[in-house]
């Protein structure tokens, strides 16, 4: 196989360099990820090995270039055994993962480099670095340090033993979960037991069992606890075996049996800390971002938590109440989001399933969601039909700018699989810098569930707000304006990278925004009025429940993630169950919105110990929110002054920066309190 046969090896042709999907098979990935790493191999020996003082032009500069093919390679791998995976591919992904670990400690651990690395560090104030330079020499040096560059040879080998285990071990949970989440989708052959969705719902299960060959109705489970279903069902029985479902991830024995995979996963990232010279894996991650320590983190989840739980206490109690008046039984955990719906359509005026027929798929991205876009930033998307997404579902749209100058591609691949990991995210396929002279292409995907040919496709109001949230991910992506590649778009802090989904989320109910999508999907009408109106006023406070079992899951990672070297827990459910306890998070009624044994943000998903940067975030993104709403909303001098001092850095500066640049002043913690109904 050469280049001329496998797409991969070399840059794409076609615009924005996006990947020629129509032709990637999977036996191409071993040959270019093997060449990708034999070509930066050579050149990060020539770095290393070269006589000449170390300068940013002759280390820094080739170092970042090094890993352009790799990247670029990945960026489609990773994309393909994330949405549309295989066999093939898990057997690559499982080959491949401890490869990719030892190449990078590799180049991480060579003292050669580190020595260059570091002279440039010291040396850095007599330099003429410009700004971005000064911030990728430091960057460079600190996630050095924190790979272990600095240790002794035994040391040094022990770590990269570690790495490469869980390189494999990371990649089992994530396939074993995977899997165990197709096996425990609810099968139900009588429509009876489905009684409270709605037809589109309905449909989507019907065309989700078709897919797989079966009689009746499948309901898939989404990542988190609390199953979408779960608010409509009317059916004790099947909200109960949902949410059994749900939570039964990993935890039946067998193959798919997440619990000793997560188990290795925590004793081993609790060695490295400790041969990193950290008490836990918790504090040698958040030293490298803007938290600092993991007692800054349990501040701010404890500040919150109080609070939360009561309110997760006034909220039970009227439920309670409720269950009495309709003669239902007592309050049980699966009964939560279909009382709560109950209780917000009396004291709202609110009705989900009426919501809903106004949240028509693509009237939310056109009108929704990419209007947003061009009031804030002047953008236009343009469908693009002509070039190949990577599977049928994905849509490729072109990005401009107002005056017509190109900025991207934006990939949206919106439906749930078998082949698609569980939950939803952002990735690049090619990033932006002014040292490749690339412009961005990004992908967004969901998991949706897809109704039957020619059925409508009515998004929950969770689901609208993930489709913004995700875009808000994808905006970090398109508009960032560095020059170099590590610095580009959603590579900053873990703790960061949150802030701008968050902002953009919230744009969903602002006025000029619903106004102008929210359209009745059947008789073209805009939403009445009265319903706008609660949605605006109800939509922005979170309750209780879904900040106490956001709260539960940050508190678990902590937990785990903060045990010392040597710690022994056996026992996956009376380790959280205690964790749970200590924090003041313990419910019976609020399960967390991840247990352990599905957690896959923090046991494959690079989000360990940073699960909290979602609540990090959302301090400055409420504060943001608040200073757009006292400027004037969705104005274009509001949206170029945010993207000009957070999306459009990227990493090239340290985040608390941007904030004050954007806000001139340090951060509240106000807002949040206020849109959380904490206060």
């Amino acid at each position: 196989m050469d280049a001329v046969t496998n797409p991969l090896i070399e840059p794409s042709p076609l615009p924005y360099a996006l990947p020629l999907f129509g032709l990637i098979r999977a036996e191409h990935y071993a040959e270019a990820l093997e060449q990708a790493m034999a070509g930066q191999r050579r050149d990060i020996e020539a770095i290393a090995s070269d006589p000449a003082e170390p300068t940013f032009q002759n280390t820094m500069l080739p170092l970042e270039r090094s890993a352009l093919a790799l990247d670029r390679v990945l960026a489609v791998f990773e994309n393909a055994s994330s949405a549309d995976t295989d066999e093939e591919l898990e057997a690559l992904d499982a080959r491949f993962a401890p490869l990719l670990a030892a190449h990078r400690d590799a180049i991480s651990l060579d003292q050669r480099l580190f020595a260059r690395i570091r002279q440039i560090f010291d040396r850095r104030d007599e330099l003429d670095l410009a700004p971005d330079e000064r911030y990728l020499v430091e960057r460079a040096h600190h996630e050095a340090l924190l790979a272990g560059t600095a240790l002794d040879d035994v040391s040094r080998a022990r770590l990269g033993e570690v790495n490469e285990r869980l390189s494999v071990l990371t990649t089992a949970f994530q396939q074993h979960l995977l899997a165990d989440t197709n096996d425990l989708a609810l099968h139900v052959t009588d429509e009876l037991r489905l009684a409270g969705l709605d037809a589109g719902a309905i449909s989507a299960a019907r065309a989700s069992a078709e897919a797989r060959g079966l009689d009746g109705w499948l309901l898939t489970l989404v990542l988190p606890t609390g199953q979408p279903a779960l608010a409509s069902l009317t059916d004790d029985a099947t909200r109960d075996d949902l949410l059994a479902a749900s939570r039964a991830r990993g935890i039946r024995g067998g193959s798919h049996d997440t619990r000793e995979t997560l188990l290795e996963i925590v004793r081993l990232r609790a060695e490295r800390a400790g041969l990193l010279g950290f008490a836990s894996h918790a504090a040698a991650v958040t030293a490298g971002q803007t938290a600092g320590s993991p007692e800054a983190v349990a501040a701010l989840l404890s500040e919150l938590t109080a609070p939360a739980m009561r309110n997760v206490e006034r909220e039970r109690d009227e439920l309670a109440a409720l269950a009495v008046s309709i003669g239902a039984r007592s309050v049980e955990a699966s009964d939560w989001a279909l009382l709560a719906e109950h209780v917000s359509a009396e004291r709202d005026a609110l009705d989900p399933a009426e919501v809903r027929r106004y949240l028509e798929f693509e009237r939310v991205l056109v009108d929704g969601v990419f209007h947003a876009a061009a009031l804030l930033y002047g953008l236009r998307f343009a469908s693009r039909p002509d070039l190949i997404g990577y599977h049928p579902d994905t849509r490729v749209y072109e990005v401009f700018e107002e005056d017509g100058a190109q900025v991207g591609l934006y990939l949206l691949d919106p439906y749930t699989r078998d082949s698609k990991r569980g939950g939803a995210w952002m990735s690049s396929l090619v990033e932006q810098s002014e040292l490749t002279g690339l412009l961005p292409v990004v992908v967004n995907n969901l998991n949706i569930p897809k109704p039957a040919e020619g059925e409508p496709t009515l998004l929950t109001f969770d689901e609208a707000g993930t489709l913004f949230h995700e875009f808000g991910h994808a905006l970090h992506g398109l508009l960032a304006r560095t020059r170099f590649p590590s610095q580009s778009g959603t590579r900053v802090f873990r703790d960061f990278v949150e802030l701008p989904s968050q902002v953009n989320e919230l744009w969903l109910i602002r006025p000029e925004i619903l106004a102008n999508f929210a359209v009745h999907h059947e008789t073209g009408e805009r939403m009445p009025q009265h319903l706008a109106e609660r949605l605006q006023a109800t939509a922005g406070v979170e309750s209780g429940f879904s900040t106490a079992e956001y709260l539960a899951a940050a508190a678990l990672d902590q937990a785990w993630h903060g045990l010392r070297p040597g710690s022994a827990v056996d026992d996956v459910a009376a380790f959280e169950a205690e964790a749970l306890a200590t924090a003041g998070l313990a419910h019976p009624l609020v399960p967390p919105r991840y247990a352990s044994t599905y957690f896959a943000h923090v046991f494959a998903g690079g989000y360990d110990a940073g699960y909290y940067s979602y609540i990090w975030s959302e301090v400055p993104g409420a504060d943001i929110m608040a200073w757009f709403e006292a400027n004037g909303g969705a104005t274009r001098e509001n949206g170029d002054r945010f993207r000009r001092e957070i999306l459009a850095p990227g990493g090239s500066r340290d985040p608390r920066e941007s904030i004050r640049a954007l806000l001139g002043r340090d951060v509240s913690i106000a807002p949040l309190l206020a849109r959380r109904g904490l206060g």
